[in-house]
C-alpha cells in the first residue's frame, strides 16, 4: 500500500532542508558590517513599514528585504527560499517583537542562518495593549507599528543598532532620525485635528488590528473576528444590531484577509466595505489615508 504524506508535512520538511542547506553554506561566516567600503548592506524587515523606517533612517547605501510581502497573510506567510538567502546575508534583521505570528513561527529560524546578524526589537519602550485570553494565557496586540507615537520609538530602536553596527555614520542616521521623527510627529498632530470629535467614533473593522491607532485618537474599534475566528452567528447579530443602533455605514477591512464576513454585515446594513492595509510599505502615506478614511471623508 502506497501512502501519501500530506502537502503541509511535504512543505515543512522542504522548508526545513532549505534552511539546513542555507545555514551550512554560511557555516563560520558572519553578517555584514556596514562601512563605506563595502558592497551595499542588506537589512531584512518582517513588514513593509519597518521598511520605510530603515530606508528613511540610513538613507542611501542599503538594500531591503521585506520577510512579508504586500497582500500576504502576515499570520500563516512562510518566506521563500530567495527571502531565506538574503537573511543568509544579511547585516541586521529588523523584527516588530511584539509577538507577531509570523516572528514567533520563523524567528529563531531565521537567526540560525546568519549568527552574526544583528537583531532589533523595535517593540523595546513599548506598553503592549492586552487583547484577553487566548489559548489559556494573556494575549497582547502585535500591532504596534499603528500608532505614531509608537513609530516614533520603534525608529529609536532601530537608530540605536545602527549606530552600534555602523558608528562612522551616526551623525547621518541622527540627523535622518531627526527629519523622519519630525514628519511622524507632525502627522500625528494632522491627525488628532481630524479626528477630534466631541462625540466618540465607533469603527467596525473585520480585522482587529486598530487598538494603537484607536487609543490615540479616542475611537472605538469594534472588531468582527475574534482570536483570529470568523463571529459566531450570534456575535454576528450583535454586531449587525450595534451598527444600526449607531447608523454606522461604512465597515473596515483589510485586503490581506477575507472579506466575507465584512460583506455579510455591510449587505445587512446598507453599508460599505473599505479596504485599508495595516502592512503597506509607504507607512506616512498610507497612516494618512487611514486616518482620512476613518474619518469619513472620501479618498
Amino acid at each position: 500500500m502506497i501512502v501519501k504524506k500530506p502537502m503541509k508535512v511535504i512543505s515543512i520538511f522542504l522548508t526545513f532542508m532549505i534552511i539546513f542547506v542555507l545555514a551550512l553554506s554560511i557555516s563560520g561566516c558572519r553578517g555584514q558590517e556596514m562601512t563605506s567600503q563595502n558592497a551595499k548592506m542588506t537589512i531584512a524587515v518582517s513588514i513593509g513599514p519597518l521598511e520605510e523606517f530603515v530606508e528613511k533612517i540610513c538613507g542611501d547605501g542599503i538594500e531591503t528585504v521585506i520577510m512579508i510581502p504586500a497582500g500576504a497573510d502576515p499570520h500563516t506567510y512562510e518566506p521563500r527560499p530567495s527571502q531565506l538567502k538574503s537573511v543568509s546575508q544579511a547585516g541586521m534583521y529588523v523584527m516588530v517583537g511584539s509577538g507577531l505570528e509570523f516572528e514567533v513561527a520563523w524567528l529563531d529560524k531565521l537567526l540560525a542562518l546568519n549568527e552574526g546578524m544583528a537583531l532589533v526589537d523595535c517593540s523595546k519602550g513599548i506598553d503592549l495593549i492586552e487583547t484577553g485570553i487566548g489559548n489559556g494565557k494573556s494575549s497582547k496586540d502585535p500591532h504596534i507599528w499603528l500608532s505614531l507615537d509608537n513609530a516614533v520609538i520603534m525608529t529609536e530602536n532601530i537608530y540605536e543598532v545602527l549606530i552600534e553596527i555602523d558608528p562612522d555614520n551616526s551623525d547621518r542616521f541622527h540627523k535622518n532620525l531627526n527629519d523622519y521623527q519630525g514628519a511622524l510627529k507632525r502627522l500625528d498632530d494632522s491627525i488628532s485635528k481630524l479626528l477630534d470629535t466631541e462625540e466618540e467614533k465607533k469603527i467596525i473593522v473585520l480585522h482587529p488590528a486598530w487598538a494603537y491607532f484607536a487609543r490615540d485618537y479616542g475611537i472605538e474599534q469594534i472588531p468582527i473576528e475574534a482570536e483570529g475566528k470568523e463571529p459566531t452567528p450570534a456575535n454576528l447579530e450583535a454586531i449587525i444590531d450595534k451598527a444600526k443602533k449607531e447608523d454606522i455605514k461604512i465597515i473596515f477591512a483589510s485586503p490581506e484577509f477575507s472579506t466575507r464576513s465584512a460583506e455579510v454585515i455591510a449587505d445587512e446594513i446598507g453599508a460599505e466595505v473599505v479596504l485599508i492595509s495595516p502592512v503597506e510599505k509607504e507607512y506616512l502615506k498610507n497612516m494618512e489615508k487611514v486616518a482620512m478614511a476613518f474619518s469619513g471623508i472620501d479618498q
